[in-house]
């Protein structure tokens, strides 16, 4: 935009937040009364990144074109960029005269950190004011967790916000500009990210609200029995965590939803059970916005040292769901496939990973962000070193997936979903295939190795060199040093209790 005087302008940046209702910034933005863009930025470096899978930019594509048909009345939309956040602002700065950007606070991977404070330094530089606000329930520069649970429980208690809009920006400006910013998204992606996947879960507000009353109208009733079965868990958990991760909803209206259910039942417990997970959602991500190194270093030092073989093919095996374990091959099958498997599931393929396939858990990370349509980096990093059993003060747990299969796909009901070629065999071999004879392989025309891969280990005692040196680590003084730090700073105050290995 030429000339000495230039539009003044805000500018709302949405990040994990891509949705219209119970979102503070683009409330602000109205208030404030200046025209303001509503920008969403895809960044070369991030896309780039080894987090960031086609799958994720797929669901924020969705859910931008679900904020853009929702507007598309007030003649407002989501501004899609392809470049890097400095390039992006400093474009609109030389174009427009920016006043304030209104955005949520990113507990992301410290790469987003660094690109906020490289951001931030660009802002304080040209005098423009970014207002940043709290996300969720998780709070930013606490040195400790005192006092962090009083101030979840308020903050979920409030009733959502009530977004109103008006069609404050010219429409003739508002299309021109679209259509000359020259950080335009390549045709070849956009065509790409249009394309469904049948078993993923679509993106958007619209999908988000579906899930949730269909969740507390009906599906909820099982919440309980079913949380760790493989097969039920997929119809009685919520499945919300796509569209709280990528904010198609605020934590705090699945919370208020959930509370306002609650009431008017008679049994509370599958709903309170429910709404305590949504506090250690919030617990989680506030670990990792106080500790991003939760990404690529053991948060406890002393587990630096932990030495693992990292057998290659042991590692393309389990990527692949080919290791002939049926329940973790299953349930890595179902995410590549689907994007989800219940919490008990995704612990097993972490503890199987490093425990009996004595792999560095961070061989392992990426390739599940990739696979986690719900990526969450404040969870995904916390929970995956908490299963690896590098924190130094959680209970080390070996999940046995041959136990979890006989307890709870007892009629093997997931297994043969997700492998149908041992769908031919009895359901009491399913669990494990290689204890067929040759009479039943000849009866059942199945023959391991060929129909099924053999076992790439034994389970009996492959994990004890793992675990062994896991406990013997944490009986050093840095690694019980360590946990008090790791305690002190990012659990909530409770009482320290003494921790053991569990076999799951």
């Amino acid at each position: 935009m030429q000339g000495t005087s230039k539009q003044q302008l805000n500018l709302v940046w949405l990040k994990r937040d891509l949705r219209t209702q119970d979102h503070l910034p683009l409330a602000e933005a109205e208030l404030n009364g200046l025209p303001y863009v509503v920008l969403y930025i895809f960044e070369p470096s991030m896309l780039a990144y080894p987090d960031c899978a086609d799958r994720h930019l797929r669901f924020q594509f969705q859910s931008l074109q679900a904020m853009q048909q929702k507007w598309s009345e007030i003649q407002r939309i989501p501004v899609l960029f392809h470049a890097e956040a400095i390039e992006v602002f400093n474009w609109f700065n030389k174009e427009f005269q920016i006043q304030q950007v209104f955005s949520y606070q990113e507990s992301g991977i410290d790469k987003t950190f660094q690109r906020d404070l490289e951001v931030a330094s660009f802002f304080k530089s040209q005098n423009i004011q970014w207002k940043q606000y709290q996300r969720n329930g998780v709070l930013r520069a606490i040195q400790n967790r005192k006092n962090w649970d009083t101030k979840w429980h308020a903050y979920m208690s409030e009733k959502p916000l009530l977004n109103t809009y008006s069609a404050a920006l010219n429409p003739s400006f508002f299309e021109a500009f679209v259509m000359q910013h020259p950080f335009q998204v390549p045709s070849t992606l956009l065509i790409q990210w249009s394309q469904k996947e049948a078993q993923l879960q679509p993106g958007g507000e619209l999908h988000a609200w579906q899930y949730l009353q269909s969740f507390l109208n009906e599906r909820f009733y099982n919440y309980q029995f079913h949380i760790s079965k493989p097969a039920q868990s997929r119809k009685s958990c919520s499945r919300l965590s796509p569209f709280i991760a990528w904010g198609n909803l605020s934590l705090r209206q699945v919370y208020y939803a959930s509370k306002q259910k609650q009431v008017i039942i008679k049994n509370k417990r599958p709903l309170q059970a429910f709404l305590t997970r949504l506090k250690w959602h919030d617990h989680f991500v506030q670990k990792f916005e106080q500790a991003c190194s939760y990404e690529t270093k053991a948060i406890n030092k002393a587990f630096d040292d932990l030495k693992a073989s990292n057998n290659v093919h042991y590692l393309e095996a389990w990527k692949t769901g080919n290791t002939g374990i049926p329940l973790v091959d299953a349930n890595m099958r179902a995410l590549i496939q689907t994007g989800w498997v219940n919490f008990r599931m995704r612990a097993l393929l972490v503890s199987f990973l490093t425990h009996h396939l004595d792999i560095d858990w961070k061989l392992g990370v990426y390739h599940l962000a990739h696979l986690f349509l719900d990526y969450e980096p404040g969870i995904h990093y916390t929970q995956f070193q908490m299963q690896a059993g590098t924190t130094g003060v959680n209970t080390l747990r070996v999940y046995n997936p041959v136990k979890n299969a006989l307890e709870h796909d007892p009629d093997a009901e997931f297994i043969k979903k997700w492998i149908p070629e041992l769908s031919k065999l009895p359901t009491q071999l399913i669990a494990q295939p290689w204890l067929l004879n040759p009479l039943e392989a000849a009866m059942y025309q199945f023959k391991i190795g060929e129909d099924y891969p053999a076992p790439i280990i034994e389970l009996q005692g492959k994990h004890k060199t793992m675990v062994d040196q896991i406990y013997a680590i944490k009986k050093t003084a840095l690694a019980q040093t360590e946990g008090k730090t790791i305690v002190s700073k990012l659990e909530r105050p409770q009482k320290l209790k003494t921790k053991t290995a569990k076999k799951s």
